[in-house]
């Protein structure tokens, strides 16, 4: 599912959201539409049901499965055991037209730790396998690596400024930049339809939900995943000289892992750290530490994807 604008395509496709593709039309506030769908629906027996919220090209955004799965995995656990990390296996595309069906089975239920695997299936074949550990809060060893120095939110353009700047007509995008529940910004130049002017394998991005989240830090760390799967592919486009409006080119995320550190509150900007290390064999790894505005580390991201580029 493609329009005729290449900055709305790339844009869709990078933030899992296009205008006019909610799955519940009343909801008018683009959080409170992504909170309905990520608040997954009991179906008996440790199953639940996930409904489609945006489908941008034709197929469901691999974070909304991300944050379903995680969600579902939460319901089989005690309040006081939070997440603690996610890995998670994406095996085939998700089909926005039918709900996903969420299996979960208790691996493990400890005295500090419970594991849960989940299983996302549609027309009875998975499309994402997940583990996920949740731990009871202790102490103990504390560091983190310091964030970076890097220009603050308000002294970067926004994405209508990039665009307007690149020569595009904001009352035709206005639609998609009003339906986004989150806000980028980038410290590097957007790579939405042109490479970045250095080939380096690192960037800077502050997101923020466009309007306030619900109370709960179990339903920010949710969040967070979902927002977990925007940008950090980005490095290894950029790294090529590429955009990911790219004549030709074919991505896709083939896995995932998430570890969180500390308390998730997503009512500020984060700001996504991120870098790629290695791309071989048609594949790009992207790794993101994710820092509040006052330098705590919160979260620690790892995705590989599939990149096939025309020679």
């Amino acid at each position: 599912m493609t329009s005729n604008d290449p900055a709305r395509d790339a844009l869709a496709a990078i933030t899992g959201v296009d205008a006019g593709t909610s799955a519940n039309p009343s909801v008018t506030v683009p959080i409170d539409a992504l909170v309905s769908i990520l608040d997954v629906e009991e179906a008996g027996d440790d199953r639940f049901l996930g409904h489609n919220y945006h489908a941008p090209n034709g197929r469901i955004f691999g974070g909304q499965v991300l944050a379903q799965a995680l969600a579902a995995a939460t319901k089989t656990v005690g309040d006081d055991r939070p997440p603690h990390s996610f890995h998670g296996y994406f095996l085939r595309p998700g089909d926005p037209s039918v709900p996903i069906e969420l299996a979960v089975e208790r691996l493990r239920d400890g005295r500090s730790f419970s594991a849960r695997r989940v299983q996302a299936v549609q027309h009875g074949k998975p499309i994402l396998s997940m583990i996920a550990s949740f731990q009871i809060p202790s102490g103990g060893l504390d560091h983190q690596a310091p964030m970076p120095e890097v220009p603050r939110p308000h002294e970067l353009p926004t994405i209508a400024e990039r665009l307007a700047e690149a020569g595009h007509r904001l009352e035709d995008l206005g639609p998609l930049l009003r339906s986004q529940p989150f806000e980028l910004r980038h410290v590097q130049n957007p790579l939405f339809l042109t490479p970045g002017p250095e080939k380096i394998a690192e960037q800077a991005v502050w997101i923020r939900p466009t309007s306030p989240l619900p109370a709960g830090d179990l339903l920010h760390a949710i969040v967070l995943a979902y927002v977990s799967d925007y940008t950090v592919l980005e490095p290894t486009l950029r790294a090529h000289g590429l955009a990911w409006a790219t004549p030709g080119m074919k991505t896709a995320s083939l896995d995932h892992a998430m570890w969180f550190h500390r308390p998730v509150s997503f009512d500020e900007w984060l700001l996504f750290v991120e870098e790629s290390p290695s791309a071989s064999g048609a594949r790009g790894l992207g790794l993101a530490r994710i820092y509040a505005s006052d330098g705590t580390l919160l979260a620690t991201v790892g995705q590989e994807g599939m990149f096939r580029v025309p020679e």
